[in-house]
């Protein structure tokens, strides 16, 4: 299923209002959308995945990243997720969540290989033998932010996977368009590009907040 918004409604949008962004946001959601379409032009889920993560890292990303290495992602990925939640009044995110995506991000959630206890289990780290008793539990409290419409909590477990899938691409630990474990790219690169122009479209609804300083401004 294609995004219901593409990069061209993005960069309509923002050239006609982008005279009011702050200089700030304006280079955040010029650079997310110039991803956003970069990703669009790709025929593999591999490719489409790494680019759609790069704009999201161009969305969210703050200068405190940068400087030293981060205690947890989480921690950044969490504080976005409640900033565009609560200015979604209309519940975009959530209703193109359960509307375009429900079973892919319900197999994406039950996929073992997305989990990164599995893995540093496999791995030999030490105090991860639990990993199958806390994949189960993640699972029902995932089923819990379902039931209650967490959508933060959704957000929050989603991208946990996502990122697992982002470590293995980036860092080489898969191979190009490989046979093996497709079905969880496919659907991370199709769950990122259905979010990523609701999450920029949010951001350009609401540009006086303060998305932060982006680390690498234009320098001439």
């Amino acid at each position: 299923m294609k995004a219901t918004i593409t990069h061209a409604d993005l960069k309509e949008r923002q050239r006609s209002i982008r005279d009011g962004f702050p200089e700030t946001m304006a280079l955040r959601v010029h650079r997310a959308i110039s991803w956003i379409a970069r990703a669009e032009q790709c025929d593999d889920a591999d490719g489409g995945f790494i680019f759609y993560w790069i704009a999201f890292n161009a969305a969210y990303a703050k200068e405190a990243d940068f400087q030293e290495i981060p205690a947890g992602e989480r921690t950044t990925f969490n504080s976005y997720f409640e900033r565009l939640v609560e200015l979604d009044t209309d519940n975009r995110i959530y209703n193109a969540i359960w509307t375009g995506f429900a079973g892919p991000i319900h197999m994406l959630m039950q996929n073992r290989h997305v989990f990164n206890l599995f893995w540093l289990h496999q791995n030999g780290m030490t105090g991860n033998d639990d990993w199958e008793e806390r994949f189960v539990s993640s699972a029902r409290v995932f089923a819990h932010a379902v039931q209650s419409r967490d959508t933060v909590k959704i957000l929050g477990l989603v991208f946990d996977r996502l990122y697992v899938l982002r470590n293995q691409l980036v860092h080489g630990g898969a191979t190009w368009n490989s046979g093996v474990n497709r079905g969880q790219v496919q659907d991370g690169a199709a769950i990122l590009a259905f979010l990523m122009p609701v999450f920029v479209d949010i951001m350009m609804d609401n540009p006086g907040e303060d998305w932060g300083q982006p680390f690498y401004p234009v320098v001439g």
